[in-house]
């Protein structure tokens, strides 16, 4: 549960700027609260904490933003194609600054490592990011993506297209295949995803 220390007054403006729905606060200590898209904002005097299924929808805005991620990324399909989840992980000098790992229904193995990389680099954007050095362990979407290889699936080529529109929105990016040992948290979020719904 990510903890904001900032100015509730300054961080309402900042939501509502964003367009994000606020409403007055449920008891005497809460001085609003915020909901968009599964995360919800709650306001004391010197703090907003984020809460909900996917908090980096109201992090990311509420963030100064700028500055360098690690970002790593990775799918899971049990069967391929089977039921699939995508985990991924932004990492800065201070630790990880925010994760997830959810469903996506059937897919192979390859789409699964594709959803992850575009939700990955969609954080990372909200986050407010500058730049950004992308890790996962597919070898086959590291190199697709960097032109390197092909992509003969026309589902993959569509979704390479969308990695490098959002690779465009930072100043510099990077990305590079690395060993499962060093991706290990992307692939425990998306394991742990598909196993919540077992």
């Amino acid at each position: 549960m990510p903890t904001i220390e900032c100015d509730p007054r300054a961080a309402r403006a900042r939501l509502a700027d964003a367009g994000v729905r606020i409403e007055e606060g449920n008891t005497a200590h809460e001085r609003w609260r915020a909901e968009r898209d599964g995360a919800i904002a709650v306001a004391y005097d010197d703090k907003v904490v984020v809460q909900g299924s996917d908090p980096t929808r109201l992090t990311a805005v509420l963030s100064d933003g700028g500055g360098r991620a690690h970002v790593y990324f990775d799918g899971a399909s049990r069967g391929n194609p089977g039921p699939g989840a995508v985990g991924w992980c932004l990492v800065t000098s201070d630790g990880i600054v925010a994760e997830g790992g959810e469903r996506i229904g059937r897919v192979t193995n390859n789409q699964a490592e594709y959803a992850a990389l575009i939700r990955s680099l969609e954080a990372a954007d909200e986050y407010g990011f500058d730049e950004i050095d992308v890790r996962g362990d597919s070898e086959l979407i590291v190199k697709q993506v960097r032109g390197e290889w092909n992509a003969n699936d026309p589902e993959l080529r569509e979704k390479r297209v969308r990695v490098r529109e959002l690779l465009e929105r930072f100043d510099r990016w990077s990305i590079g295949h690395v060993p499962r040992e060093i991706n290990a948290r992307a692939d425990d979020l998306a394991n742990e995803a598909l196993d919540d719904a077992n």
